[in-house]
């Protein structure tokens, strides 16, 4: 990778020139309208061909590693569900031994990625991540997000968010679907202390691969929280793979910011949001939610674009403006 001229356009860092070499393989069996293939081709395109991947339970390894075929031109492992931290920290404190034995070269950089969606990472997998993160393993965590258990039959996780219908939460006439709100994964990793932390998007695929090559560089534990879309899960055409994502950013509903040895930073500025509606309405998981209920998350995003100005120190999300249609007509950016 070589770094090209300033980016013009939406962002405020560097564009990347990436490799045309291809380390995520195509033929996979990832749904169509799933976004998982963009975030891993992006991931290893900027991580390079001396990646090990770890792979707990989940969409992406039930998808793309069926024997005796697979996906992955890196070295790679399937773990459990609830250990990919462990694991991962094994395989970077060997590294470190063998090194040190004169075995690799000490000067050879081996990226150590754990690859898990957010059952394997927010729930069943927490206890081994905190782990990792408080023994300070050099290791890129990439957690991407459906929001639920979708390859075991969508049943609701710890970041399904409020009013999404999972068959473990399914709408009614007494309750709208999920009653939690989303476990703020980014934030309880910010907590740890570690040094890089990032919340992504693939719909802006130049903030994303930015955020892997930040990943990449800090000097101990990373931690990405990538927002994925998920056909049978969310229930849109895939079509409207990349436009949901779009609209998941446009209305606030999710915020691409970084925070860096503990600078926060906002990457991506939305001057005036699109009602929530417009997110939620594109999604068959939404479609019972009534009016109130609608503006209850409406009233919930709000609250944290406040609570992101605040912090920032100036308005960086803006406030919603009604007038904005839902679907931004390709090129009218």
């Amino acid at each position: 990778m070589k770094a090209a001229e300033e980016y013009p356009g939406l962002y405020e860092y560097a564009n990347f020139e990436l490799p045309q070499e291809e380390l995520f393989l195509p033929g996979h069996g990832l749904c169509a309208g799933c976004t998982i293939g963009v975030i891993a081709r992006h991931m290893l395109k900027v991580l390079g061909p001396d990646t090990i991947v770890v792979n707990p339970t989940g969409c992406a390894e039930v998808s793309t590693v069926v024997y005796p075929r697979t996906n992955w031109a890196v070295p790679w492992m399937h773990v459990a569900f609830g250990n990919g931290g462990s694991v991962a920290s094994g395989i970077e404190a060997a590294i470190k031994v063998l090194k040190r034995r004169g075995v690799i070269d000490p000067n050879r950089k081996i990226n150590v990625v754990v690859f898990a969606g957010d059952g394997g990472t927010a729930d069943i997998g927490f206890q081994a991540l905190s782990g990792m993160f408080e023994r300070g393993h050099k290791v890129i965590y990439v957690m991407y997000d459906n929001e639920g258990y979708m390859n075991t039959g969508i049943q609701r996780s710890g970041t399904t968010p409020f009013g999404a219908s999972a068959t473990t939460a399914p709408a009614g006439r007494k309750v709208p679907g999920n009653v939690t709100h989303k476990k703020p994964m980014a934030a309880i990793a910010a907590a740890h202390g570690i040094p890089y932390v990032a919340t992504a998007n693939p719909a802006y695929v130049h903030d994303m691969v930015y955020k892997f090559k930040k990943a990449a560089e800090a000097e101990g534990p990373s931690f990405l929280h990538i927002l994925q879309s998920c056909t049978p899960g969310w229930r849109f055409e895939p079509k409207y793979a990349i436009r949901v994502l779009e609209l998941a950013t446009e209305t606030g509903y999710w915020v691409n910011y970084e925070i860096d040895h503990g600078e926060f930073r906002v990457t991506l500025p939305v001057p005036k949001r699109k009602p929530v509606k417009c997110f939620l309405e594109l999604q068959g998981r939404f479609k019972h939610l009534k009016p109130e209920e609608v503006e209850a998350i409406q009233a919930v995003i709000d609250r944290d674009v406040e609570e992101i100005n605040r912090i920032v120190g100036k308005e960086v999300i803006g406030p919603v403006d009604p007038s904005l249609p839902c679907i931004t007509p390709r090129g009218a950016r």
